[in-house]
């Protein structure tokens, strides 16, 4: 998946849309309207709609994306307080056990309450306007606070194979075990609580860094039943059952972490998928005017997508009919295509076959 809002405006053949609230009577300018009136003044309003970029950013736009930012904020302080109660509980009962599997999963799910932090910072600082030097604006903190998120899970598969590994070669009794598996289940219900509503949140705001948080909450709650599996082993009269769950728990850790790190390398490279393309590509074809399409570009910034695409008009079309039909490109990907901030339409003159109306640019390519 990808990101949001770009736009560029350029001469004849490709206008910028930028989504800053248009009146096209399509009922998303919210009082922005561009003030087509009558007479001197309604003419000159029309040529100036006409030569420069034609701003295309609703203000509902914008508002979805705060809204966005603000469920995701939502989200991140619910779990760290589900999360941090019951990593809390858990670390009471492991100075009174002394269980290595317990050990390894309430520093996991310390780790993940705490990864709420990079990723409440990412949200905020995502909320802020595009400036010169950030002309994208600061939606791309979310895939910083993704590798940190990475980065924790892989600190927690290293502590907790490490202390298994230790507690092997050096074996230590286990006691309160009634405690250890009460406690094992409470950290299964916490985190698969915690996973679903951070992973639905995720999913419905665009977010892969919230995702990504999920699923590191789904695997501590699946690591937490292995903990049941230490506190059996123990009180069968198997002590080294708890080392071996420990490092059950630290491969469980480095599954999570493989695809949580898939998830961020997606969004880091652009990626995005092939299905969004193709509506894209569809939605495109079927507005009046556009003879074919040509690429269509699309990238996430944050939880926002953004577009470039290129469209072939009637090579006999004049300015205002070529701007309208570019108009109407954008107008469309932006209802049918989730969380689409922005488009760039870029309108060629359709020609013969073997037409490239951009040959003397090939030498700088």
């Amino acid at each position: 998946m990808s990101d949001q809002r770009d736009t560029a405006g350029l001469p004849s053949d490709s206008r910028r849309h930028d989504h800053h609230g248009h009146g096209h009577g399509h009922g998303h300018g919210r009082g922005r309207g561009h003030g087509h009136g009558r007479g001197a003044a309604g003419i000159r309003a029309k040529v100036t709609h006409l030569l420069r970029p034609h701003s295309h950013e609703a203000a509902d736009k914008v508002d979805a994306a705060m809204e966005s930012s603000a469920e995701g904020m939502r989200a991140l302080w619910i779990s760290l307080g589900a999360l941090g109660l019951t990593a809390a509980a858990q670390a009471v009962i492991v100075v009174l056990s002394g269980s290595v599997a317990l050990l390894g999963d309430t520093v996991h799910n310390a780790a993940d309450a705490l990864t709420a932090v990079p990723l409440g910072i990412a949200f905020v600082l995502g909320r802020r306007r595009p400036n010169h030097r950030y002309t994208y604006g600061y939606g791309r903190a979310e895939d910083l606070a993704g590798i940190v998120i990475v980065l924790t899970i892989a600190a927690s598969a290293v502590l907790a194979g490490w202390t298994a590994v230790d507690r092997l070669l050096h074996p230590q009794p286990v006691s309160h075990l009634g405690a250890v598996a009460a406690a094992g289940l409470a950290g299964f219900a916490g985190n698969e609580l915690v996973a679903r509503y951070r992973i639905r949140v995720g999913r419905r705001i665009g977010s892969a860094a919230l995702v990504a948080d999920g699923l590191h909450a789904r695997a501590d709650g699946f690591t937490s039943l292995a903990v049941l599996l230490s506190a059996g082993g123990a009180a069968l009269g198997f002590p080294s059952a708890d080392p071996i769950v420990g490092l059950v728990i630290t491969g469980a850790i480095c599954v999570v972490l493989r695809d949580a790190a898939r998830q961020i390398y997606y969004r880091l490279m652009d990626a995005v998928d092939p299905a969004l393309v193709a509506r894209a590509e569809h939605v495109l074809t079927g507005v009046p005017g556009v003879q074919r399409v040509g690429a269509v570009r699309l990238r996430w910034v944050g939880h926002t997508l953004r577009a470039e695409v290129e469209i072939a008009v009637r090579h006999d079309a004049l300015l205002a009919e070529a701007h309208a039909v570019a108009v109407q490109a954008e107008h469309a990907l932006m209802h049918e295509l989730p969380r689409l901030r922005a488009a760039t339409v870029h309108a060629d003159p359709d020609g013969p076959a073997g037409t490239d109306h951009h040959a003397p640019l090939l030498a700088h390519r």
